[in-house]
């Protein structure tokens, strides 16, 4: 009888909340949610960046696997549409003026011409550039460097 009521009071006794796995690399810990960690991105293993147009998705990427992401991001609207390509990181400034738009560009990360990855309202279209919430673009920009590999796929 004392090794049932034992038993019973182990069952009963309370025990710490399980934590759940982050639902993304370096994203929230929701206790109780099951771990949703995406293990692909649309690109290929060369790409250290990865942009999906159709779902406004950027992942960072390593030799193929997710490192971050997916982190929201805006694009170009239509007639500055963002073109899908593979491109090459060209440089990146912490705090860039662009003279085009007459406006800031803080964490801007450039890899294709005169569009780059930057802080933005993610809720509106941009002139091609792809607008990052702040934590994504300080990812981002400290993530990529000159020569990496950044995919746009459709």
């Amino acid at each position: 009888m004392a090794v049932l009521t034992g038993i019973a009071a182990a069952a009963l006794a309370p025990t710490a909340p399980a934590l759940a796995e982050p639902l993304w690399p370096n994203g929230p810990n929701v206790p109780g949610a099951p771990a949703i960690i995406p293990t692909q991105a649309p690109c290929s293993p060369a790409a250290r960046a990865c942009l999906r147009l159709s779902s406004n998705e950027v992942w960072l990427m390593d030799d193929g696997k997710v490192t971050y992401g997916p982190t929201p991001m805006s694009h170009g609207m239509q007639g500055f549409e963002t073109p899908p390509g593979v491109f090459h990181v060209a440089f990146k400034e912490l705090y860039h003026w662009s003279t085009m738009h007459n406006a800031p560009m803080h964490y801007a990360v450039f890899f294709n011409g005169d569009i780059a990855f930057h802080i933005g309202p993610v809720e509106h279209k941009s002139h091609g550039c792809i607008r990052l919430t702040e934590p994504g673009a300080i990812a981002v920009y400290h993530y990529l460097n000159p020569g990496d590999v950044v995919e746009v796929v459709p």
